[in-house]
């Protein structure tokens, strides 16, 4: 049988189908916790016009 894509018939490509679903996983674990390792930056207290304000007077 020359010209055969798979090695095995039927039901044998289910273990490759269950590595792809587990790599997909993972990747977006690792897509999640990267984005939650950022740390956040607080916004400030007051507006920039108003510490200005406060400088200058």
């Amino acid at each position: 049988m020359l010209g055969r894509t798979t090695s095995a018939p039927y039901g044998r490509s289910s273990g490759r189908y269950a590595r792809a679903v587990a790599a997909a996983v993972l990747a977006v674990a690792a897509l999640i916790t990267a984005a939650n390792a950022v740390p956040a930056h607080a916004a400030p207290d007051e507006p920039a016009a108003a510490r200005d304000e406060v400088r200058d007077g």
